[in-house]
């Protein structure tokens, strides 16, 4: 063996910017065999030949291309199989730019809302309209008497889901429009989830309509909004008006983003008709 021909394994290592760890992976899976390695010491050495197979075992993993696909490549290297696994690697990377893509969207949504929210004017009575929108659904009879009572009824609307309805949108409780007639705030009968455009749900799902609406914010949480009800029903008799829909109610500050509770907000929107 001439040995000044060949390279141990640490400094191919230091050559190509990898770890000896990974050059023993490469050679536990059949990428990258050392030339000769010593029987006495049990060192392994690397000849300059084999820095080309390297080299295309890092230009394929920089394309993000599983170890397993390198491997069969370079069983079988050919330009129509190397042209094919490169078209399969790019249809990949699309995807995954469409669902980083999607993510990013999420976050831009997420923080406009949080800028929204900290700007709030609390306890004041507003007529806008709720924008049209589409609605996972949980029928559900709820009482809130603290943030973990919402715990079970999401798990429930997120079901098998992987992905976490709290990062798919924005979830929130209802009351119906008999109750809300009937001066019924301390019971919701509805969980909802408002999900973005591109959102996949397996779930029972509603499209809303655009529609005209009496809302409120307020400091604090679902166990603090009897009395924001309480001011958009009397505003709603008081101004020729009429319950339209069941209400909205969605924190926008909660203990998922704060432990101060003085920071919480949460708001009510309740779709109205002119009274007949």
């Amino acid at each position: 063996m001439e040995e000044q021909k060949l390279f141990q394994i640490g400094e191919v290592a230091k050559l190509f910017h990898l770890s000896v760890s990974s050059l023993r992976h490469y050679e536990a899976l059949g990428l990258l065999t050392p030339e000769h390695v010593d029987p006495s010491t049990n060192y392994r050495y690397y000849s300059v030949r084999q820095f080309e197979v390297l080299n295309t075992i890092r230009y394929l993993r920089a394309l993000d291309m599983p170890l397993p696909e390198i491997a069969a490549f370079l069983e079988n290297r050919d330009i129509g199989v190397i042209e094919e696994k490169l078209r399969q690697q790019k249809k990949i990377v699309a995807e995954k730019a469409r669902e980083l893509k999607r993510i990013e969207r999420k976050i831009d949504n997420r923080l406009q809302q949080l800028s929204d929210a900290q700007h709030s004017v609390c306890d004041e009575v507003k007529r806008n309209r709720l924008k049209a929108c589409r609605l996972a659904w949980g029928r559900t009879s709820l009482k809130i008497r603290d943030f973990f009572d919402m715990e079970a009824p999401i798990r429930a609307l997120e079901g098998s889901r992987a992905e976490a309805v709290v990062f798919l949108g924005k979830v929130g409780v209802g009351i119906s429009e008999e109750d809300l007639r009937a001066g019924r705030f301390d019971e919701y009968d509805r969980i909802f989830l408002v999900l973005d455009e591109e959102d996949h749900f397996d779930g029972e799902t509603a499209i809303l309509p655009e529609t005209p609406c009496v809302s409120i914010r307020f400091r604090g949480g679902h166990t603090d909004a009897r009395g924001s009800y309480q001011k958009l029903m009397s505003y709603i008799r008081g101004h020729g008006l009429e319950v339209g829909g069941f209400s909205r109610e969605i924190t926008m500050i909660d203990y998922g983003i704060t432990n101060d509770t003085e920071k919480f907000v949460t708001e009510i929107s309740i779709p109205v008709l002119p009274r007949a």
